[in-house]
């Protein structure tokens, strides 16, 4: 780890704050930065790189280095939960993909007035759907996080979760029994509030083995896919639209059923006319003379017939 250590010196910041990294650079995902104390005696120098620019604005400070290529990024000071303080590194590019640049629409998801969803009530922290058509209530639900329901009957649920709690469940084989509880319902997903190349990432846990985790979680229950999905703002567009999509799917079900109850009962095939080939083997296995060629004699094929309906 003393390797990675990371100093930015000079004007704003006096003589400088020493930081220590993971990664040598924030290529696809900001880089989380820890502050130390002082210089390791053991650290070894990676690489020195002359700063064409150093300048702090507000919490962030941006960083512009004496180099063609990778050379701006931005250092953001800010809270997380706990009150702590938490300092990441990142590039226009990793920031860009944190927060996509993509417009969450306002219509109505299937054209669905006044939609229900009912959110279970031991979930934390809980989507609002704030920005769709539909209301919302609490109660315990037997399946998922988020459902829509006809009468007391879940139609649709999907289980929200978090980057740390979808690895902990797949290590730890939580996450099979929670799939199997989703497709008992007719139509469920699990939606994840993150990429899928930040599941690849983590500190403890193999990325083979979150991989592998996933491919055999979905080859088990094709029927119940997990999405991926940036932000928490996503995640809950995607989850009402396919909240949605189920309830319509539910009607058109019903009406199928209905159309298909109605329908006049097929009538049984008739039976299949038997080859030349069929008769003249069974004609040599009961002691009838038929040659190899040539028509079948209607005595031998009147037997036949009447031996199968028989």
């Amino acid at each position: 780890m003393t390797r990675r250590c990371r100093t930015c010196c000079g004007s704003p910041l006096g003589d400088g704050i020493l930081l220590k990294a993971r990664d040598t650079w924030p290529r696809t995902a900001k880089v989380y930065c820890h502050r130390v104390e002082e210089w390791p005696e053991d650290a070894e120098v990676v690489e020195r790189v002359p700063v064409r620019s150093c300048v702090r604005r507000g919490a962030a400070i941006d960083l512009v280095l004496d180099r063609a290529r990778e050379n701006r990024s931005q250092f953001v000071i800010t809270m997380i939960r706990g009150g702590r303080q938490a300092i990441f590194w990142q590039t226009s590019r990793t920031a860009k993909q944190a927060r996509p640049r993509a417009t969450v629409s306002s219509a109505r998801a299937q054209g669905i007035a006044g939609l229900e969803i009912v959110v279970d009530s031991h979930e934390r922290y809980p989507w609002s759907f704030g920005e769709q058509q539909v209301t919302t209530r609490r109660q315990s639900l037997p399946v998922g996080d988020y459902a829509v329901l006809d009468g007391e009957l879940v139609v649709a649920a999907v289980e929200r979760k978090g980057l740390p709690d979808l690895v902990s469940s797949l290590t730890a084989g939580k996450l099979k029994y929670q799939l199997t509880e989703l497709s008992s319902v007719p139509r469920a997903a699990v939606v994840v509030e993150e990429r899928y190349s930040r599941a690849l990432q983590h500190e403890m846990v193999r990325a083979a083995v979150v991989a592998d985790g996933l491919a055999e979680a979905q080859v088990a229950f094709p029927g119940v896919p997990i999405m991926f999905c940036e932000t928490r703002k996503l995640a809950q567009e995607w989850t009402y639209r396919f909240l949605a999509a189920a309830y319509a799917a539910r009607e058109l079900d019903g009406f199928g059923a209905t159309a298909v109850s109605g329908l006049a009962e097929a009538r049984p095939l008739p039976p299949r006319e038997p080859t030349p080939k069929e008769i003249r083997a069974w004609a040599v296995a009961h002691g009838y003379a038929v040659s190899d060629r040539g028509r079948v004699p209607a005595d031998v094929r009147a037997a036949y017939l009447a031996q199968r309906e028989a």
